[in-house]
């Protein structure tokens, strides 16, 4: 198994390995174009497929971004993704359709060793993210290593979400707890 499927499937891998470099590289080329670009730049919805493959036409990501591969980025439909977001993806980022992500919002796969001689080493495993369908991040969010959001919540701005939060709720603060749960008419 190669260090970029160890990293994909969860496993401790060597983050300095040249073929995982290789990715990042070409992801940073590609978000510092980006950074110059505005969503009506004629060169700019060909950037953003080729960094985040898959995209849909529907959606938006406002530059400037900034991502460690993009290829580990999966947006739903009728996603609008606000200014100077982060995406560590070296685990899966999945947000959902229908979804608004407030400007600097950071997502964060990597997970660090919790030993600190392991941690002298270039390992890390990373874990995914899966934000549900219809979610607002309100500007400044933070979301955690193998953090799930689930469908239609609120997470208010400024907030580190380092737990699961299910479906329907309104969460806030540092760290993240359910605020009340939401009621939608139907």
């Amino acid at each position: 198994m190669t260090e970029f499927e160890k990293m994909r499937s969860q496993q401790l891998y060597n983050f300095e390995n040249k073929d995982v470099l290789k990715h990042v590289d070409k992801a940073n080329r590609i978000c510092a174009r980006l950074s110059n670009l505005t969503v009506n730049s004629p060169e700019y919805r060909s950037l953003i497929e080729e960094l985040v493959p898959g995209i849909p036409a529907s959606s938006t990501i406002n530059p400037p971004f900034h991502c460690d591969f993009g290829n580990g980025i999966r947006i739903g439909k009728h996603t609008f993704i606000n200014y100077d977001a982060v995406m560590l993806d070296g685990g899966i980022i999945t947000i959902g359709s229908h979804c608004k992500i407030g400007p600097r919002c950071q997502f964060y796969t990597p997970q660090h060793p919790i030993d600190y001689k392991e941690r002298e080493m270039p390992v890390e495993t990373c874990l995914p993210i899966t934000i549900g369908d219809n979610c607002w991040l309100g500007g400044g969010v933070i979301v955690c290593p193998g953090v799930t959001i689930g469908d239609r919540c609120i997470i208010a701005a400024g907030s580190v979400v380092t737990r699961n939060i299910p479906s329907d709720s309104l969460a806030a603060g540092n760290p993240a707890v359910v605020k009340r749960r939401l009621q939608h008419e139907q």
